[in-house]
């Protein structure tokens, strides 16, 4: 039996990298699972389901959300995990930036976590899980508007969790370091020095390594999981150590 046993999950940005490893372990735990991307990709049936979507667009979103529900009777979980990265202080970056960025970072997660409601007031398993970061509680240089993004989702999470916990909705939040995933690959292409700082980021975290986009997923199961029934309101760090360590230098 699997933790996921008959349960249905939609993860958002779950094409690539977080998203797509939290799909691969979800369904090996039993569920079935709606991947929402604007990119899903191809996956196999009857376990996973793609679905085109941009979490930018309402419509889109509530539409994807329905055939999910639609396809496997149902909704018990969301993972909010659509996001995007930013990099600059807070003079680097427009309004039009900022504006684009929480729209996906923090609006997109308003209206999925919308859209699905109506199915997850149905089950008697409902969880959403919400992606944040390291960064929502550490100020990290050149991270301003991204920064801000994932406070905002720390903190929506939070709210969500009062808001929900009567209803019998949990509602928590994963908080990675710097993970080894191909938007992290991207960052450092744009660099000067891609080698050294991959270097740089490693040995900023205490473990001395990138976290695996797995080693998420596998949080991410964990706080969706039945099993921790009395786990609401809380941000679960999956940093290498970098959250709670102050190792001497």
């Amino acid at each position: 039996m699997g933790e996921l046993d008959g349960l249905v999950a939609v993860i958002t940005g779950g094409g690539s990298g977080i998203g797509a490893a939290a799909a691969q372990a979800f369904v090996a735990a039993g569920a079935r699972v709606g991947i929402l991307d604007v990119h899903p990709g191809e996956y196999a049936a009857p376990a996973s389901l793609p679905l085109t979507a941009d979490i930018t667009d309402g419509a889109s979103v509530e539409a994807a959300m329905r055939t999910a529900a639609e396809t496997f009777g149902g909704i018990d979980i969301l993972v909010n995990n659509a996001g995007i990265s930013s990099v600059g202080t807070v003079e680097d970056n427009d309004d039009a930036e900022w504006l684009r960025v929480l729209d996906v970072n923090v609006v997109g997660f308003v209206r999925a976590t919308r859209a699905a409601l109506p199915y997850l007031r149905r089950s008697a398993h409902a969880a959403i899980v919400n992606t944040s970061s390291i960064a929502a509680g550490a100020g990290l240089p050149k991270r301003a508007l991204y920064s801000a993004s994932k406070g905002a989702v720390h903190s929506l999470t939070l709210a969500l969790a009062a808001d929900l916990v009567g209803e019998g909705i949990r509602v928590n939040c994963v908080a990675p370091g710097t993970a080894d995933t191909p938007w992290v690959a991207r960052l450092l292409a744009r660099t000067e020095d891609p080698a050294g700082e991959k270097a740089r980021l490693e040995a900023r975290q205490p473990m001395g390594r990138l976290v695996s986009a797995d080693e998420v997923a596998a949080a991410m199961l964990y706080l969706a999981s039945p099993r921790n029934g009395a786990t609401t309101g809380i941000s679960l760090a999956v940093d290498g150590g970098m959250h709670g360590l102050r190792l001497p230098r």
